[in-house]
C-alpha cells in the first residue's frame, strides 16, 4: 500500500463523506468525494459496501467500532482484511488503530474533545495508537484544532457538527487536513 494515496486523495478533495445507512451510501458513491467513511455496518453487508465504494474508485474507511457482529479484538480487523477490500479502519481505541496498521490498513485515530483532560492526553494515546490520521470532533471547534496541530504532527481531520461552508473553511485553515460530515449538503462544498 503506498502511504500517500490517503493523502493524494483528500489533498484533491478534502472532504469525507461519512455514510449511516443505504441512501447516504447511494448518495455519497456519486458525489466528488474521493474518501468514504463507514459508519454503520455488520458482518454480513461490510464486504458489499466496502465493494459499492471502490466500484466508484474510492477509498473506503470502516469505523470497527461500529462494526456489528464482531467483538471490539483484533480478529475483527483480520475479518475485515481477508473479506473485504476496505483501505482503512476507524477507531476510538488506540489499541485497535496499532494493530490495524499492522495489518497493513490505513487508520484513524478518532477523538472526542470534551474537556481539557481529553485535549492533555491526546498525544499520549497518538504514541500508543501511532496512526496515520487523527479525527477530531466537534471539528466545528477551530481554537482546539489549531491547539491540537500545535500539539502533534498528525494530520487532523474534523468531524461532527460541521454543517456549512464556514465550518468547513474555518476548520481547515486552522489546520484540519480534511472534513468528515454526514450532512450531505457538505459533500458538495
Amino acid at each position: 500500500m503506498r502511504e500517500n494515496n490517503v493523502e493524494l486523495a483528500l489533498e484533491e478533495n478534502p472532504i469525507i463523506a461519512a455514510v449511516k445507512d443505504k441512501n447516504g451510501l447511494k448518495e455519497a458513491i456519486q458525489t466528488d468525494c474521493n474518501t468514504i467513511f463507514i459508519l454503520n455496518s455488520d458482518i454480513i453487508n461490510v464486504g458489499e459496501i466496502v465493494d459499492q465504494v471502490k466500484a466508484h474508485n474510492k477509498l473506503a474507511f470502516v469505523h470497527i467500532d461500529l462494526l456489528e457482529g464482531t467483538s471490539n479484538k483484533e480478529v475483527a480487523l483480520q475479518f475485515l482484511k481477508e473479506s473485504t477490500k476496505a483501505d482503512g479502519i476507524i477507531s476510538t481505541k488506540a489499541q485497535m488503530v496499532h494493530a490495524a496498521r499492522n495489518y497493513g490498513f490505513y487508520t484513524v485515530h478518532r477523538f472526542f474533545l470534551v474537556d481539557s483532560m481529553s485535549f492533555r492526553s491526546i498525544d499520549k494515546q497518538i504514541a500508543n495508537s501511532n496512526p496515520h490520521f487523527i479525527e477530531i470532533l466537534p471539528g466545528g471547534m477551530s481554537k482546539a484544532i489549531g491547539w491540537v496541530k500545535d500539539k502533534i504532527n498528525t494530520p487532523i481531520i474534523a468531524s461532527g457538527l460541521v454543517c456549512e461552508k464556514d465550518d468547513v473553511v474555518t476548520a481547515l485553515q486552522a489546520g484540519a487536513v480534511a472534513i468528515s460530515s454526514t450532512n450531505s449538503d457538505v459533500w458538495y462544498m
